[in-house]
């Protein structure tokens, strides 16, 4: 009961996505925290729970904004609950939205694995459930929502064999700073990793940002400082990037490193205008919540599991930058 009324009073208090704690968009939300029937019935609006990773980086709160526009577009209640990086949280929210008989739950996992019993709760009572972005192998999961990381890593990998080709490294020597603790990310490094040592690369470190920009900015000069025979750093997230452009910059290894990554973000952008930056995969999160949330509305309304919707990726590069800068302003 004291978890539902915290869950009730935050979601009440709050209307906007400006707080980066909890935000209930698209629509009002009753503060007695069950009002009404499920979206199936009576003709009451579908709820959607959203269980959000955090509202600090700008990929999530650019699938925020896909959620909320989805919701508006099918006359859905939406709640984004912003669990701050900490798996219990989500685990929480996740019991909150069963307690208070949401229709369905749409979930960004911090821990794929730590989250299962969770969904399945949701699922046993009677939710939808839609997974985002990390992938959470369960039965309970109606529908995977994202990028395929598997294939979208062996195409950055294809991308850095053909830069390197036309730079005529035959045998390029790289190092990784990744994020070891995330599941996605590492799936980002090792299959990155297959296709290119497959071209002949050598992976000659790899340093772990433990997904947070201070601590890859440390690990990345680290890694310049101690491999100087580096000519390539790949990144495999939005934290890793940040930490990495911003060691690039305090080292003065643009002239002798190329910078590969995952996430735009205006820093990285800077690093493409500078020249170290070669390239950089973009998600589409704004159609990842889309996508999540018109399929939660479906499957509240009946509708089968479409299982998989894939969201493709764009490498971005000098030339084709222009496009994003107004996002990242």
């Amino acid at each position: 009961m004291a978890r539902s009324t915290r869950l009730i009073r935050l979601t009440a208090a709050t209307t906007i996505l400006a707080t980066g704690l909890l935000a209930a968009a698209c629509g009002s939300s009753d503060d007695s925290g069950a009002s009404g029937a499920s979206g199936g019935s009576g003709g009451d609006r579908p709820r959607v729970g959203l269980v959000q990773i955090n509202q600090q980086a700008i990929f999530f709160n650019e699938m925020n904004a896909g959620a909320q526009q989805a919701a508006k577009e099918a006359n859905v209640d939406l709640t984004v609950f912003n669990a701050n990086d900490d798996p219990a949280k989500q685990n929480e929210a996740i019991d909150n939205f069963v307690q208070q008989q949401f229709d369905a739950v749409i979930v960004v996992a911090i821990d794929v694995e730590g989250i299962k019993p969770a969904v399945k709760i949701a699922k046993d009572a009677g939710l939808k459930v839609v997974a985002v972005d990390a992938i959470v192998d369960s039965p309970a999961v109606d529908t995977q929502v994202g990028v395929d990381n598997a294939a979208a890593a062996q195409q950055a990998g294809d991308f850095v064999n053909k830069w390197a080709q036309a730079q005529g490294l035959t045998a390029p020597k790289i190092g990784v700073v990744g994020a070891l603790n995330s599941f996605i990310q590492n799936i980002r490094k090792d299959d990155f990793n297959k296709t290119v040592e497959g071209a002949g690369a050598k992976i000659v470190q790899t340093v772990d940002g433990q997904n947070k920009q201070e601590a890859a900015m440390s690990a990345a000069e680290n890694l310049l400082t101690s491999r100087s025979d580096m000519n390539i750093v790949y990144a495999t997230g939005e934290p890793a990037l940040l930490g990495t452009v911003a060691a690039v910059k305090s080292q003065n290894a643009g002239d002798r490193v190329k910078v590969f990554g995952w996430d735009l973000t205006k820093e990285a952008i800077s690093g493409i205008d500078a020249g170290f930056v070669a390239g950089v995969v973009q998600q589409d999160p704004k159609t990842e919540g889309y996508e999540a949330v018109k399929e939660a509305q479906a499957l509240v309304g009946g509708a089968q599991p479409k299982k998989k919707i894939d969201v493709p990726v764009t490498i971005v590069t000098k030339d084709n930058v222009d496009s994003y800068r107004a996002t990242f302003k």
